[in-house]
């Protein structure tokens, strides 16, 4: 009796579980919105592109540095939970603000990269295939699109891109730029480009 019961209430929550899923997707994005959506995609690209975001999501476990993506010098690896390892953590260096002259340690709060088991690798990556690994949470730190936008309006570290510096070259589209095309992907479906 109990285990014909469990399945019934498994049964039910299951057919619950697909419909609503039916109706999120039926209910999904106008048009118009997701053709914002997919136009949107090109400046978020642009920028998640640029050195100051490449830099600290790379394809390896190395961090890259400068305009030209060079490996970090002292072999600072991200370390599995994507702060450094021993005595080389991320902290060590980078401050909670940028360090005065040229050619300082950089600093933002919580100075850090993906961790390992999602590392969020921006460098090398198309534009769909980036799009896709965004939009996935299982790739993207379990992150909803909201978080996702959340993140890169307010987070510390992200803003850091558009002051990182003497001697750096901040990402060339304004952040109020950045983060309107972010929330038109967003809303429009995280659209991912043909």
């Amino acid at each position: 009796m109990r285990r014909t019961l469990d399945r019934r209430v498994l049964l039910v929550a299951s057919l619950a579980a697909a419909f609503a899923l039916a109706q999120c997707r039926a209910a999904g994005p106008d048009p118009a919105a997701q053709a914002r959506s997919a136009a949107a995609w090109a400046t978020v690209y642009e920028v998640l592109q640029h050195p100051r975001c490449v830099n600290c999501h790379p394809a390896g476990d190395v961090p890259l540095v400068g305009e030209h993506r060079e490996v970090h010098p002292q072999n600072v690896q991200s370390g599995g939970n994507g702060m450094g390892l021993f005595a080389m953590a991320c902290p060590t260096c980078h401050r909670d603000e940028n360090t005065p002259g040229r050619h300082m340690p950089p600093g933002a709060p919580r100075w850090h990269m993906p961790p390992r088991n999602t590392p969020l690798v921006f460098e090398g990556r198309g534009a769909r295939e980036l799009a896709r690994q965004l939009a996935d949470p299982s790739q993207n730190g379990n992150l909803s699109p909201q978080q996702l936008l959340e993140h890169v309006k307010s987070d510390p570290l992200v803003l850091w891109g558009w002051n990182p510096g003497e001697g750096r070259a901040p990402v060339p589209v304004p952040h109020r730029t950045f983060v309107a095309a972010f929330q038109d992907w967003v809303e429009g479906g995280c659209r991912v480009p043909e």
